[in-house]
C-alpha cells in the first residue's frame, strides 16, 4: 500500500497515509497551509486507493488536527 494524494473540495492537496489499521494520517501537500490531521481508519477498507474522493473528504472533515507526537525530553533541564 502506498500513500494517496487527493484534492479536497476547497482545492487543497492532501496525502493520505495508512499509519495503522486504526488510524490514517492526512498530511498537507503543495500550497496547503493547513495542519496535519489524523482520522480513524474506515473499518471497511484498508487501502486509501480503494476509497472515493467523497469518502476521503468525509474522513478528512471528521478528523481533528493531529497532535504533536514529540514529547518533552525527560533529560532537559
Amino acid at each position: 500500500m502506498g500513500d494517496r494524494r487527493f484534492v479536497d473540495r476547497d482545492g487543497r492537496g492532501w496525502e493520505v497515509r495508512n499509519r495503522s489499521q486504526a488510524e490514517w494520517d492526512f498530511e498537507p501537500v503543495g500550497g496547503n497551509p493547513g495542519p496535519a490531521r489524523t482520522a480513524p481508519a474506515p473499518g471497511y477498507e484498508r487501502d486509501p486507493y480503494e476509497l472515493s474522493i467523497e469518502e476521503l473528504q468525509r474522513l478528512l472533515d471528521g478528523a481533528p488536527p493531529a497532535r504533536s507526537r514529540s514529547k518533552p525530553s525527560p533529560f532537559k533541564e
